[in-house]
């Protein structure tokens, strides 16, 4: 959906709205043994890499217009990456292509920086020691000053996490002033997150807003509706499960799920 501007403002100065938007993303799965738990471990800190992390970022810069001014990124041990990037809207004075070649970034951490804004991720997967279930992380921030808005990158972040769980937040903050002095507190129209969502994914997911207009704050919660346990299962199949298995194991993920998406503690799932 495109941003729709509440009209063309004649600005006194700098646009300095300050424009955040910030994800937890989640992927839940169930790893019958230790040695499944550690493969899914492995196999999500290669998928989400500080290389792949950076690469997603740099997308979301250029298609919010921004020039990325720097990059740090860092993969940890045992597992897990951060990528920072600092961006500019609109063009840069000085040239500076050496601070944002790919190829030049030999450290394995990753920070991006934008002389008035800033784009950052970082991981987290980890495993239950005793129940099997295995959980992935992501926060992302995307924080913007002047005309240009993350709201364009909703659509692609959503898609390249492919989560089971997105919490979404997204805050304008601050003030400009028009050239009578006037302040504005918003420079577009907006009362929730999901008319920035595309409709395809919305049919998939179960959402829930809470929103308080008059400070420009705006939060989307968003669950899968559909649950197939084959979807979950990490180095089982089905078939190999016992009846009573199954159960259990649909029991404890979607325990998991439903106390992330409620953010607190859940005695009993059905």
């Amino acid at each position: 959906m495109e941003i729709k501007s509440i009209k063309k403002l004649k600005l006194y100065g700098f646009n300095n709205l300050t424009k955040t938007l910030s994800f937890n993303m989640y992927d839940i799965c169930y790893a019958k043994s230790p040695e499944h738990r550690q493969a899914y471990i492995e196999y999500i800190d290669e998928e989400y890499n500080a290389e792949r992390l950076t690469n997603i970022l740099t997308e979301v810069a250029y298609m919010i217009g921004a020039n990325i001014l720097n990059i740090a990124k860092q993969d940890y041990d045992p597992q897990g990456s951060s990528v920072t990037m600092l961006i500019s809207e609109g063009k840069m004075a000085v040239e500076a292509p050496e601070l944002i070649d790919l190829q030049e970034i030999k450290s394995d951490a990753v920070v991006a920086h934008l002389d008035k804004s800033h784009i950052t991720v970082h991981t987290y997967p980890e495993s239950h020691p005793d129940k099997g279930i295995s959980t992935f992380r992501a926060d992302i921030d995307v924080s913007t000053c002047g005309e240009i808005s993350p709201l364009k990158a909703l659509n692609y972040l959503i898609n390249s996490f492919s989560s089971d769980i997105a919490i979404i937040d997204y805050r304008v903050r601050g003030f400009t002033r028009d050239v009578t002095g006037k302040k504005f507190y918003i420079d577009h129209k907006i009362n929730s997150i999901q008319n920035y969502i595309a409709h395809d994914t919305r049919e998939l997911y179960q959402m829930l807003d809470v929103n308080i207009y008059q400070e420009n704050i705006f939060h989307t919660k968003m669950i899968l509706k559909e649950f197939d346990l084959d979807n979950y299962l990490f180095g089982t199949a089905k078939g190999e499960l016992l009846p009573g298995e199954k159960k259990k194991i649909k029991q404890r993920l979607k325990k998991e799920m439903s106390e992330i998406f409620a953010g607190r503690n859940i005695p009993k799932v059905k």
